[in-house]
This record gives C-alpha cells, structure tokens and sequence, in this order.
C-alpha cells in the first residue's frame, strides 16, 4: 500500500505542478456547455418569410393578419411582402430568405366554398432544424385558421392536456451531464493517458522497474491517480456547471450523495478504460492522434446531445457499451430529476462492472519489463 500511495503522491504531484495542464481539462467542457447550451435548443427568431399575396380576399388577409400577430408576439417570423412567386422561391434558394408563404389565387373563394383551399409553404430543407420550426408555427397557425367562427355547443374533437413532470429545462441544463463526463474524460485522457505514455518516453517507468514495486502496486497506483484527477474534476464542473446552468440540485444532501457516488464511480470507469487503451502504446503521438476518434466515438452516442431513441440500430449497439451512456443518465437523473440513488442503480452496476472488467484485462497485460 505505501508504494502504491507513492506513485499516485508522485503523479499528484507533477498534476498540481501544471496549472495549464488542469486548465486545459476543465476549461474545454465548460466552454463547450456554455456555447452549446447557448447555441442550441433556443426558439427561432426573426425567421425572414416571404408572403405572396396573389388573392387578395378576406381571407387572404385573416392569413396576413395572423402572421402580424406571430411577429408581434412570439416573433418566430418576419414577414414580408413579395409580389413574385418565383423571386421568392429563388431568394430562399440563395439564402436571403428562411421560406415563403404563397397564397394562391381564388383562395378566398375556395374558402367560401369549402373547396379544398391551400396555402403554398417554400422551405429551404437543406436546414432541417429551421425548415422544422418553420413547418410547425405554420400548422398551428393553419389549424387556428380552420377553427369554426362558432364553436360547436358539444365537443366534437379530443383534447389533448400535456402534464410536465419537472419545469422547464433549458438546453444548457440537458447538456450538463454531457459536459461533466466529457470534463471528467478529458481529465483522464489528459491526466492520466497522455502523462502515463509521456513518462514512458522519458524514462520515467524505468525508474519503477528497478524498485521493488509490483506490476500490481504499479497499475493500481497509476489508476488510483487519474481517477483522482478525474474525481477532482467533476468535483468542480458539478459546481461551476449547476451554477451556470441554474440547477439547484448541488443543495439537496441526499442528491449530493448520490453524486458522490457517480462521479467517482465514472472517473474509475473511464480511467481504467483509458489505461487499458494506453497499456501497450509506447508512441506519445498515439493518444494525441485518437482523442478526437475516442471523443467521437464516446460523447455523442451516449445521448448528451441527442436522444438515443433517434438512433439507428447500429449506434445503438455502440451506445449500449459506451460509458458515457450510463455515467451521462445516472448524472441527468440525479441532476435534473432529482431522482433517488435506487433509480441510477443500474448505471452504477454497469459502470462497477466495466471499471473491474477493463482494469482486469490491462493488469496482465501490463508490462513490466522494457
């Protein structure tokens, strides 16, 4: 135990020695939660939207008048006045506008009649997320249009009522979990990869090979000091991050405990994975060369960004064997639900299991010899 303690003492050492070096690891993923969170899952605004008016009846205009109303209130569009269909298809082909709405001629008569009347929507689907939000507002505003003058004395359609569980959660907080497991990861791949292959270039595991420390003692201690790294650094972005983010969980005991748990149980499990990628590798370009690789493969099909539910089957597979599918759940829950440490049980025996398996297949393939 006190040549183990000595190695994570040495390890610990030379971290709290690079100041850039933690920077760099806990910098990044705060950068990127508060971009992302910022960038992504906002409401659209100020869409420019052309509106060809080849009618020009009554209910042409209870058209227009609705459009008035989006943009005075929601301001998903911007409406504007085009006299050409086709110099407005052709300003949303080039950029200049985010879609067209072309009310076509006899509208208001094939409203009268009920006669199957149309509105014409051009969208630029290249942008499928803009396209999207466009072809939503757009529905609900067609269907506030076909609702009668007089509603009916009895009901005649179903309503639906939407009961949320929790209040609403801005993208930044979906995206916090993501950014603690990718801020705890890049620790390890920093801290504990690089470092760990950087010291084999320079000789440094030379200096082990001639003491009386086990192959044991070694990994165990080398594993216990990027844990610990990676342990101090979900430490910190749980903080800085909740308080970014506006989520009050980090006040709540019996969550923090939970959290405890989680962090370190993830911070063993991407260490030891880490260790066991690094274990044979002798070149220092080689961990360098696959942190954008592992970053691909890992964050983005754990469902940080995204729900898994959309993905096909094949990243599916890939995300039940990831650990950051489970270490990014067990943090949602526990972060944005509040949830109790018996419904992150399965994340935590999951994470449990890979931290053993993976340090039992790197011990013997450990090297202790040059």
């Amino acid at each position: 135990m006190n040549r183990m303690m000595a190695i994570v003492e040495r390890e610990m050492r030379k971290f709290f020695r690079s100041p850039a070096l933690m920077l760099a690891s806990m910098i990044f993923p705060l950068v990127q939660l508060i971009i992302l969170g910022n960038a992504f899952g906002g409401k659209i605004r100020d869409a420019r939207v052309a509106i060809v008016d080849e009618d020009g009846g009554p209910q042409a205009l209870r058209v227009r008048e609705a459009f008035d109303s989006v943009r005075a209130n929601i301001r998903t569009f911007v409406p504007l006045d085009y006299d050409n269909d086709k110099q407005a298809m052709e300003d949303v082909r080039n950029g200049k506008l985010q879609g067209a709405v072309i009310i076509p001629p006899q509208y208001s008569r094939r409203v009268y009649a009920e006669n199957h009347p149309q509105i014409a929507v051009v969208v630029d689907n290249s942008d499928n997320f803009m396209s999207s939000a466009i072809e939503s507002e757009l529905t609900d505003l067609v269907d506030t249009l076909n609702q009668p003058a007089v509603s009916p004395r009895i009901l005649q359609q179903t309503a639906l009522s939407i009961v949320e569980l929790y209040p609403y959660i801005e993208y930044m907080k979906y995206l916090l979990p993501g950014s603690l497991v990718l801020a705890m990861f890049v620790s390890v791949m920093i801290g504990g990869g690089m470092l760990y292959i950087d010291d084999k270039a320079r000789g440094v595991h030379e200096g082990y090979l001639v003491t009386p420390i086990t192959k044991l003692e070694l990994v165990l201690g080398l594993n216990l000091a990027g844990a610990i790294k990676a342990v101090m650094t979900g430490a910190i972005i749980v903080a800085i991050g909740s308080m970014l983010a506006g989520v009050g969980t980090i006040f709540n005991p019996f969550a923090v405990v939970g959290l405890v748990i989680m962090i370190l149980l993830t911070s063993l499990a991407l260490n030891t994975m880490m260790f066991l990628l690094m274990v044979r590798i002798e070149d220092p370009l080689v961990p360098r060369a696959m942190f954008g690789i592992l970053n691909t493969l890992l964050f983005f099909p754990s469902g940080s960004v995204y729900p898994i539910q959309a993905f096909p089957k094949w990243l599916r597979a890939i995300a039940r064997v990831d650990p950051f599918t489970y270490a990014v759940d067990g943090f949602k829950c526990l972060l944005l639900k509040e949830t109790p440490l018996a419904a992150v049980w399965g994340d935590i025996l999951f994470l449990s299991l890979f931290a053993a398996g993976t340090l039992a297949i790197a011990i013997p393939l450990f090297k202790r010899t040059l």
